[in-house]
């Protein structure tokens, strides 16, 4: 699954999620989208988009033993 790892633009991240690049930028800022800032853009994993959009808690860097 080596597509999985493939590191999206902001703009790719929102036409992935179907939402505007400001909503993702938004969501990437608050920590809610795992994401890291490369220069003055930001870069997000394809995986970690994908399992945001499951609701996983991996995605929001939470421990799943902390329930």
């Amino acid at each position: 699954m080596a597509e999985d790892h493939e590191v999206l633009t902001a703009d790719e991240a929102a036409a992935l999620l179907r939402v505007s690049t400001k909503t993702v930028l938004g969501l990437a800022r608050s920590g809610s989208l795992p994401g890291e800032k490369v220069g003055r853009a930001w870069r997000f994993v394809k995986s970690d988009v994908l399992a945001y959009v499951r609701g996983s808690d991996e995605a929001r860097g939470a421990d799943p033993n902390d329930r």
